[in-house]
């Protein structure tokens, strides 16, 4: 197996993805909740577009 798919088996095992850790940074710097940032990391994508829209 190539070191590339490895590295990105990894990253998915690890349960966290690129657009939850999005979502819960733009959370964190508009709302500085725990609650919201968990909340919105959940919807992850979801909530990187509704941003991406609104704002």
């Amino acid at each position: 197996m190539p070191e590339y798919r490895s590295v990105s088996y990894s990253a998915t095992k690890a349960g966290i993805g690129f657009g939850s850790a999005l979502a819960i940074t733009i959370s964190w710097s508009l709302h500085k909740s725990v609650l919201w940032a968990i909340i919105q990391g959940f919807f992850s994508w979801f909530y990187v577009a509704y941003y991406l829209i609104t704002r």
